[in-house]
């Protein structure tokens, strides 16, 4: 399958989560919603991910990581990095 990166943001309720997502490069499940929206997706997988808190305080703190796998169900949004 052809495949390709995209760098995407997904918030939490406590946290901002950057990283790759792999996607096809077209077709079915190609579009963010459209991986998020699978009925069998328990986890996002995510590489070269940056993790950042939400509330005030935590703004300032970043922790990197090489791999992450979300939960999809505490994921409340999710976005193209390039969308800021």
């Amino acid at each position: 399958m052809d495949t390709h990166t995209q760098r995407v943001v997904l918030e939490t309720a406590h946290h901002r989560i950057t990283g790759e997502l792999t996607l096809p490069r077209e077709g079915y499940r190609s579009r963010i919603s459209d991986f998020l929206n699978q009925s069998d997706l328990a986890f996002v997988p995510l590489s070269d991910v940056t993790i950042t808190g939400l509330h005030p305080g935590d703004r300032t703190e970043r922790t990197q990581r090489e791999f992450v796998a979300v939960g999809t169900r505490h994921v409340h949004l999710a976005y193209p990095e390039d969308a800021d």
